[in-house]
């Protein structure tokens, strides 16, 4: 008879589904910072908010 081995060892599979969820997260995390009510308007407050943070803060 031929013996095979099979591992049913969930971690590498539970880490697929974590990196699924960790990616689902940031996206929604993202979504509710930058969102707007469509892609381009989504790009432009990302691009906004790149701007902001560039700039060098005014003291006084």
């Amino acid at each position: 008879a031929i013996h095979q081995r099979s591992d049913v060892c969930a971690v590498p599979a539970a880490g697929v589904v974590a990196e699924a969820m960790v990616a689902l997260v940031l996206a929604q995390a993202a979504l509710e910072k930058f969102g707007g009510d469509s892609l381009p308007e989504t790009r432009a407050n990302i691009e906004g908010y790149r701007t902001r943070i560039a700039r060098p803060a005014l003291v006084g």
